[in-house]
């Protein structure tokens, strides 16, 4: 599909400058906030008016595009809620106010393609701006748009993300309906509570991505989504994949599962874990993330962190030690199970 050349991320881990993913960060009151760096290239009066959601993004983004002398011909992001924060502000401001005097800067802030467009407007980029918002497959289709628009376009480079944030709002009522846990739980027992419901998660990463190898950090070569509730048929989705993407026999170093200690969703990785039999190391994120719609696009930095440093964390390991090589990682991801995806991400050259 395309290579991946210089990443981003802002997650609860430190991830984000002097990265450090072996020190564990663990929730707090159930929920994984983001570390929140100073946010330094966004000046002053524009950072303090902006939401959670943008914040990150721009925060993730911006580096991205200063630090690296690349021209970017377009800007794709994938969330499944945005500004959501600020939308339930300004609808609550036209109560309060009863629909006289209201702030601007919650208006505009409250639309998901706000993001998009605020890195857009601080980077003075006019090119290609967009936005997808399928919910939990909204950042693998963010990664389809690009991979079409660099068939088109072979010498381009577009940056593309996936954030969001955890609202007041969404939160409660994902809470309510039973996706995140009630019981208090540390991050050593979430795989093993047997409970239904998640940790609540948030996040920002982004990728510049081009058609050539040049310099790049790994390779996607291969994007899949489905929709079902059948952990069979993900099975032999799953199974088909590879079979399309792998020589004969072969299977991937390593398996980053989304896996997040929900009961209800352990049979898909299961299921998953099962086409791969013993081959391949089994890892997992989520205790590191949460559960967010487009928690993917951190999983997808992670796997370029660890294709770039060769190693895995022991916190993230569930069977099988390190490859002595890592080579091929696949990203398997669902959201509420419904919406699934794969992503096999290699070193470049492989």
């Amino acid at each position: 599909m395309f290579y991946i050349h210089h990443t981003s991320c802002i997650s609860p881990q430190q991830t984000f400058n002097n990265i450090d993913i072996e020190s564990l960060q663990v929730p707090v009151s159930n929920k994984m906030q983001v570390i929140e760096p100073s946010y330094e290239g966004i000046p002053t009066g524009i950072l303090r008016r902006m939401g959670k959601a943008i914040r990150i993004a721009v925060g993730t983004a911006l580096p991205l595009i200063k630090q690296n002398n690349i021209t970017i011909n377009g800007i794709i992001i994938g969330t499944a809620n945005g500004g959501m924060e600020d939308c339930i502000k300004f609808l609550n401001q036209i109560i309060d106010y009863e629909e006289g005097m209201l702030t601007p800067t919650n208006f505009v802030q409250s639309t998901t393609n706000a993001i998009a467009a605020q890195i857009g407007l601080l980077s003075a980029n006019k090119s290609y701006n967009t936005t997808h918002v399928q919910r939990g497959l909204a950042f693998e289709n963010a990664l389809l748009d690009a991979g079409m628009l660099l068939q088109e376009n072979h010498g381009a480079n577009y940056l593309v993300g996936g954030v969001d944030e955890i609202s007041a709002y969404n939160y409660n009522i994902d809470w309510l309906d039973g996706w995140f846990k009630k019981e208090s739980f540390s991050a050593n027992n979430l795989y093993n509570s047997g409970t239904p419901g998640a940790v609540a998660g948030e996040g920002a990463a982004m990728f510049l991505v081009g058609a050539t190898n040049n310099g790049a950090l790994a390779f996607v070569r291969g994007l899949q989504q489905l929709h079902t509730t059948d952990e069979l048929a993900v099975a032999r989705q799953l199974d088909a994949f590879l079979k399309k993407y792998l020589p004969a026999g072969e299977k991937p170093d390593l398996l980053l599962s989304g896996e997040d200690g929900d009961s209800r969703s352990l049979p898909y990785y299961n299921a998953c874990e099962a086409v791969l039999q013993k081959e391949t190391t089994i890892a997992r994120f989520k205790h590191m993330t949460g559960e967010y719609a487009t928690a993917s696009a951190t999983a997808l930095w992670i796997a370029c962190f660890l294709l770039k440093e060769q190693s895995l964390p022991q916190h993230m390991v569930k069977y099988n030690t390190f490859p002595s090589k890592l080579n091929r990682i696949l990203i398997y991801n669902q959201h509420k199970g419904q919406q699934h995806s794969f992503m096999l991400v290699e070193m470049p050259g492989t």
